[in-house]
């Protein structure tokens, strides 16, 4: 009986602490992210589907469904908001997946965004260079991110001792016109 009892409150938890308010019509995730009209994809964590381990947080994963219409080589970057622009606090590396592919990094400040609508102080835009994949067709994909620092909105209000100094945004594919 008990069993059941933990079941349905793992399954209740679960629900709670996703990201973003995901709902689905005939079948269609209606968070499903369209390439835009320059061929970019910027997948924020707000709009994604999270999963929280409280116990082992470096398993913590975001996931969005892309559809592409100009498949090519993408470039990986992923957005944090940062208080130290010259160290990003990620305890473990980060990994993103795209189809059978995986990126594993440390992210780095790369690149510095000024003056970002995306965040306010006492934070800064850091993007950090993750590496490429290639996309052969367009169609519907899964991208995921698993890092410590996917975190849904609740979850970061509930854990009051994880340091805050920097927090994942997002995960922008960019076409590689090289």
């Amino acid at each position: 009986m008990s069993s059941k009892y933990f079941v349905v409150f793992s399954f209740a938890a679960i629900l709670v602490w996703s990201c973003g308010n995901q709902t689905q019509m005939n079948g269609v995730a209606e968070n499903v992210v369209l390439q835009s009209e320059d061929g970019t994809f910027s997948l924020k964590l707000d709009n994604a589907i999270c999963y929280n381990d409280d116990v082992n947080p470096s398993s913590n994963t975001a996931e969005w469904n892309v559809v592409v219409s100009k498949p090519g080589r993408f470039k990986v970057w992923l957005s944090s908001a940062t208080k130290d622009t010259t160290e990003l606090s990620y305890r473990n590396s980060v990994r993103i997946s795209l189809l059978d592919n995986q990126i594993e990094a440390d992210p780095a400040c790369d690149k510095i965004v000024r003056n970002s609508g995306e965040v306010s102080y006492p934070y800064y835009q850091a993007d950090s260079y993750m590496g490429s994949f290639y996309i052969s067709e367009p169609g519907e994909y899964n991208v995921q991110v698993i890092s410590e620092k996917v975190l849904p909105k609740e979850a970061m209000n509930r854990v009051s001792s994880m340091p805050d100094d920097t927090k994942l945004m997002s995960v922008i594919l960019t076409p590689n016109t090289r």
